[in-house]
């Protein structure tokens, strides 16, 4: 199957005539970088010594498929450390570097890899990094590795992950390292990669490849195209390229709004700080508007050429609306100036009232939906102290002295003169260092669905159509700080007779700590005010699966919720409990 999709920008268009007639695919993808410093005999990377890291993830819930593989024109050294094979994407829901010495296996491809990483005198070309990745051949050498059919990874729901790769020498051991894993690698040693290797690790790798296109999440990069970026940056959005199979590509719209929150709901609200150096010499804070209260953050420190997340948490509004917040940057860093907020109602869309001849001939079950599903996070604050360095610092001074004496003739004499003293003092000419200490927040969550206790019929997980159903969903978060993260506050359960849209319940959330238990709220259809459901009348026989999202559980990095489901199953219905005896005769 073949297809030949423009790609995106006008750089490519240009260049298209050399693009194969066999391609297929969309190539997102850009670069930049510069010349590389000098390395030593600990700390180095020998230009060529390059790949990729390629991972298949569905373009709906994101969710890496098959097997992740590198690729690699050469054949590392067989001790070599890495962190295993993991996509991006896997990162950036809170996967943790695993690293580990040996076991390594990279595929050299039948055609070869384009150069990916530039240096200062040999300049990789996204050009031919994109016609390659958009070659037919290619991608169903790919399929194959991954372990997907290829007429399924072209059909459009899937794309690509593309991350350049380097093969490196740090400290004196070789590792290969993409770089997501580079910049959370440099966190752990506190800096120091991007110190001694950060010409490559900081620049030409989370260069070599990134959006020009937001995609799956991640925004297209416009920030500096020569110079070395933050381990922020490099995490949220570069060393990503991504190749799309749409016939025709429709861009997404840009959106409306930054955070989309729920009414009456704890929430936090982040921005990145950057520019420059953040210490207890020259120190940085945070003012947060929020409809006419300041909440300020102060002591915001981070290292030169990176970044620090500074967070507010606060309470929406009770009623819906749009909130503008104002940011403030004060002793020299920069972050976004404005936050716009939906704040949204789901309340007040449940089912209307089941008719006990209600009928639906046309019914047909639908896909249980899949929204957005993110059950752990991660972050970090920097931690300066102060390295001291003592020197003497000289201050030579004449130190004189007089001489008297008388000769043999009795006449006096006075001489003077001097020698050098060094009456200097020591002082501190030390500077400050940055610990990250990370922290890390995750989300489970259960449901559980049971026909209601009014059921005369009903068994633990039968019941007969038109009764009520209950639900209890049960949420826990773990973290090790406590202060920048909130309990899951919000669930909202779909139905399948109304095809997991239209209708919905909001269930009544008890918090305790970090625990929250939620169930359906009464009924005001229930005789008894029972905390149910009424599944129509007309249902067929079989599995019964209600969908709840599990939501509003923020930390400083953003939202976790969780997809849930649970299945009664019904059959018969509440006819078959009535009988109608004949009248008596007299």
């Amino acid at each position: 199957m073949k297809r030949i999709i423009s790609l995106l920008l006008a750089l490519v268009i240009a260049i298209s005539a050399a693009i194969p007639a066999y391609a297929t695919g969309d190539g997102n993808m850009d670069s930049g970088g510069s010349g590389m410093g000098d390395g030593t005999k600990t700390n180095y990377w020998n230009p060529g010594m390059d790949g990729v890291r390629l991972s298949v993830v569905h373009a709906d819930n994101r969710a890496v498929i098959g097997s992740v593989v590198d690729w690699s024109n050469q054949k590392p050294n067989a001790n070599i450390a890495h962190f295993g094979k993991v996509s991006k994407l896997s990162y950036n829901t809170g996967r943790t570097l695993s690293p580990a010495v040996g076991g390594y296996v990279c595929v050299q491809p039948t055609q070869k890899l384009p150069k990916i990483i530039s240096t200062g005198s040999s300049k990789a070309s996204i050009a031919a990094i994109r016609s390659y990745f958009t070659d037919e051949q290619v991608i169903r050498a790919i399929a194959g590795y991954v372990g997907i059919d290829f007429d399924l990874l072209i059909s459009g729901d899937y794309r690509i992950v593309v991350e350049p790769l380097a093969y490196l020498c740090y400290n004196g051991q070789q590792f290969a390292m993409t770089a997501t894993e580079a910049a959370l690698y440099d966190q752990t040693v506190n800096g120091d990669l991007r110190v001694k290797l950060g010409s490559l690790t900081h620049k030409n790798l989370p260069l070599a490849i990134f959006l020009e296109e937001a995609d799956l999440g991640y925004a297209a990069w416009s920030g500096s195209r020569t110079e070395k970026a933050s381990n922020g940056d490099i995490i949220s959005s570069l060393g990503i390229g991504i190749v799309r199979f749409n016939e025709v590509t429709t861009p997404p719209e840009p959106g409306e709004y930054d955070y989309e929150y729920r009414v009456n709901t704890e929430v936090i609200t982040s921005v990145e700080v950057r520019g420059g150096q953040s210490d207890p010499d020259n120190p940085v804070s945070v003012r947060f508007n929020i409809q006419g209260r300041t909440y300020t953050v102060s002591n915001v420190y981070y290292p030169d050429g990176d970044s620090q997340l500074a967070w507010v948490r606060w309470r929406t509004p009770a009623e819906p609306c749009v909130i503008t917040i104002s940011v403030s940057v004060y002793g020299g860093g920069s972050a976004q100036g404005t936050i716009t907020c939906n704040i949204v109602d789901l309340d007040g869309n449940d089912p209307p009232n089941p008719l006990a001849d209600d009928r639906n001939d046309a019914f047909r079950l639908s896909s249980i939906p899949e929204k957005e599903q993110v059950t752990s996070a991660s972050w970090g604050i920097w931690s300066p102290w102060w390295q001291e360095n003592w020197e003497w610092v000289e201050n030579w001074q004449k130190c004189w002295h007089t001489d008297r004496w008388t000769d043999a003739d009795g006449k006096t004499h006075t001489d003077r003169w001097y020698h050098w003293v060094d009456n200097g003092w020591w002082e501190d000419h030390g500077w400050w260092e940055f610990d990250y200490n990370g922290y890390s927040a995750g989300l489970a969550g259960s449901m559980k669905i049971t026909p209601d206790e009014k059921s005369p019929t009903a068994t633990a997980s039968t019941l007969k159509s038109g009764y009520g159903v209950q639900e209890k969903v049960t949420a826990k978060v773990t973290t090790n700080q406590s202060a920048a993260v909130t309990a899951a506050q919000n669930a909202v359960t779909y139905f399948p007779e109304f095809g997991y849209e239209n209708y919905w319940r909001l269930l009544e959330a008890e918090i305790s700590g970090r625990s929250t238990t939620f169930q359906f709220k009464a009924n005001p259809y229930s005789t008894y005010d029972r905390r149910t459901h009424f599944t129509p009348i007309w249902y067929p026989d079989g599995s019964y699966t209600p969908y709840t999202w599990l939501l509003d559980c923020w930390t400083p990095a953003g939202m976790l919720s969780m997809n849930l489901t649970d299945s009664v199953t019904i059959r018969g219905n509440l006819w078959e409990e009535w009988h109608i005896a004949p009248a008596k005769q007299r």
